[in-house]
């Protein structure tokens, strides 16, 4: 609790230590759809950018905590001077099944979205799926986010919701369908629906190609067959085109450990990314830089060739 020192001078309390369990923000908005949210935030602080800077410090001290993801709200602790944590919401309106209906069939049209998607990244052209129903999946005004902190700071947002904000944007850099989530669709729901989408479109393809007039047997074309020697079966038609391999490095690192999510019999507190996604990632560039490697030139067979020691013969003796 706050004091007052024997001189009527006002004593602010000591902060308590972080706790253990606390998350330390790293870097945040390292994506562009983990800036988008920084940016929203930025936003709504008008002139309490002194709050931001406060919130990042709490943030990267791992004053955060209990962080809490669900449709159209984030909830987390953070503790400050006082011996109880704050507690911090930030509500975010969900979007409507026909939203989301008309979102997914927009996404469903463009394989891109699906191949992204797939490698947890959020595509670029995301906010064109959503524009044609006149929505957003990015907060863009103030009254999109509703925030609420238990300390006294009557600033919106406080440095304890700046704290809470910075760090969801860490976690978003991670995994972008917590952006999904926010807005009412778990990271499942939105894959399986847009699969399904897709083979239903594939199906209606197969449809409009079986409906087309069967071509005459003149208009069918014939392949004429070469006589080929039997000794000449296994042997090559023609020269086997030059191939040319790339090993471009994957645009987010350990995407596919993301996709494949928590796995049913993990006991651990921290998750399979965060324990095993350094090991992976750092096998990964040395496996690329083995492969990038320039190979220096084999030396030619005949000054290879070493030639075997002369064995002398063994002197006989005298008897």
């Amino acid at each position: 609790m706050s004091r007052w020192d024997g001189w009527g001078w006002y004593m602010p309390a000591p902060k308590q230590p972080p706790p253990q369990r606390g998350i330390k923000l790293k870097k945040s908005g390292a994506t562009w759809w983990g800036r988008r949210w920084i940016e929203a935030l930025e936003r709504m602080s008008h002139g309490y950018s002194n709050r931001l800077a406060r919130g990042r410090s709490y943030a990267r001290a791992g004053r955060t905590h209990d962080l809490i993801v669900k449709a159209g709200r984030v909830s987390a602790k953070v503790t400050g001077s006082r011996p109880t944590p704050y507690t911090v919401t930030i509500a975010l309106t969900t979007l409507a099944d026909t939203v989301w209906d008309k979102a997914i069939a927009a996404m469903a049209s463009q394989a891109q979205f699906s191949a992204e998607l797939l490698a947890g990244e959020m595509p670029r052209e995301i906010d064109s799926a959503f524009k044609q129903t006149r929505a957003s999946l990015f907060p863009l005004k103030e009254a999109d986010l509703v925030t609420k902190c238990t300390c006294p700071d009557w600033a919106n947002p406080c440095k304890h919701v700046a704290a809470t904000h910075y760090v969801l944007g860490e976690a978003l850099d991670r995994d972008p369908f917590l952006l999904f989530e926010l807005r009412g669709r778990t990271r499942a729901q939105v894959l399986d629906a847009l699969r399904a989408a897709r083979a239903t479109e594939g199906e209606e393809r197969l449809l409009r190609g079986a409906k087309r007039p069967a071509a005459s047997a003149a208009e069918m074309a014939t392949v004429v067959l070469g006589k080929l020697d039997l000794s000449d079966y296994e042997g090559l038609r023609a020269p086997l085109p030059v191939l040319c391999l790339t090993f471009e490095a994957a645009p987010i690192a350990g995407g596919l450990l993301r996709q494949l999510g928590r796995p049913p019999s993990w006991g651990c507190e921290i998750s399979a990314d965060e324990l095993l996604g350094p090991t992976i990632r750092r096998a990964a560039e040395q496996a690329r830089s083995l492969a990038m490697a320039e190979v220096e030139s084999a030396p030619d067979q005949e000054s290879s060739q070493v030639a075997p020691p002369r064995i002398a013969p063994a002197k006989r003796r005298k008897r």
